[in-house]
């Protein structure tokens, strides 16, 4: 495994002049296409860079072909501009290629270039993307019922955090970004309680009721709220959190049991594995890096170590 800051062996960040780039952007996500592109390719030109393929994602193809046709056309770098979906659906394709993936926050959540460490100003990102280092990160498979299988490189969740992100409608993400979470969280405090059975790797299955469960291949929330404050993207382990607060007056409470890492709360539990299985007792809302799947009662997960190569800042 390549730790922070190693240069992958596929890529020097000195050598852009022979690399031959992709960027894949969802056109949703932008205001002005046209300023984006230009933006883009400026960067890309000022740092010696002569072959751009452009590529833009569909309401039919989140990014599946395009990713396809970058790993086809050998590049070296691809650059992903879109929300958390977009990078997730490009990332699980370009996983074991070797190619390079610079994340370019365009979204709501933009968790992943959050965990990386790369600025939310589109500018600020670019640079810091062109001008990084390689890295290998984990990506992690996904299986469940009626889930064909899949990858995800953030989160997947069940129960409460698929209901918050189901629930904050897409007029109200353009107008105040990820704030509509919040109103979509308290509006969704009372969320039905279910119980859940995990299985952490070979151990005995722990069972559970559980209003949310939480597995993630990173741990930091929107506000830099340490959902899972032990996870690490190059550690080839996966963690999950069960949140369990019995009523609503428990709510207030365990959200600072999630800001203040010494105090310790009784609804909350966090386990670690490289294999983990969650199994609920009745079919419940589901998403995979904020995209909503199947509902469904299993989620399997399993870490597949360094198996992306991403850019992040020096």
């Amino acid at each position: 495994m390549l730790t922070p800051g190693t240069l992958s062996p596929r890529t020097d960040k000195n050598q852009l002049s022979s690399l031959h780039a992709a960027v894949i952007v969802n056109p949703i996500k932008q205001t002005d296409l046209d300023a984006f592109r230009d933006t883009v390719g400026e960067a890309l030109t000022a740092r010696g860079v002569e072959t751009v393929s452009w590529f833009e994602t569909t309401a039919e193809d989140a990014g599946v072909a395009m990713a396809q046709e970058a790993i086809a056309a050998t590049v070296d770098l691809v650059l992903v501009a879109g929300g958390d979906g977009t990078v997730r659906v490009v990332c699980a394709e370009l996983a074991g290629s070797g190619i390079t993936v610079g994340v370019l926050p365009a979204g709501t959540g933009n968790l992943l270039a959050r965990n990386l460490g790369i600025s939310l100003v589109m500018e600020q990102a670019l640079a810091q993307v062109l001008d990084g280092t390689d890295r290998r990160i984990d990506s992690v498979r996904i299986t469940g019922d009626d889930l064909p299988d899949d990858r995800f490189v953030v989160m997947a969740g069940l129960g409460l955090d698929a209901a918050i992100i189901d629930d904050a409608p897409d007029d109200l993400k353009k107008r105040v970004g990820w704030a509509a979470y919040v109103i979509s969280t308290v509006k969704n405090l009372n969320h039905p309680a279910f119980k859940v059975e995990l299985t952490i790797d070979d151990q005995k299955p722990i069972r559970r009721r559980a209003r949310t469960v939480v597995i993630g291949n990173v741990g930091t929330l929107q506000a830099n709220i340490p959902l899972l404050p032990d996870a690490s993207a190059d550690d080839g382990l996966i963690d999950v959190v069960v949140l369990a607060p019995k009523r609503i007056s428990h709510w207030p409470r365990l959200v600072l049991s999630l800001v203040i890492k010494r105090w310790r709360e009784r609804d909350i539990e966090r386990f670690t594995g490289k294999r983990i299985q969650v199994r609920s007792d009745r079919h419940t809302r589901r998403q995979l890096d904020g995209d909503m799947i199947n509902p469904g009662r299993i989620l399997t997960a399993e870490v597949d170590p360094s198996s992306l190569v991403v850019r992040v800042p020096n």
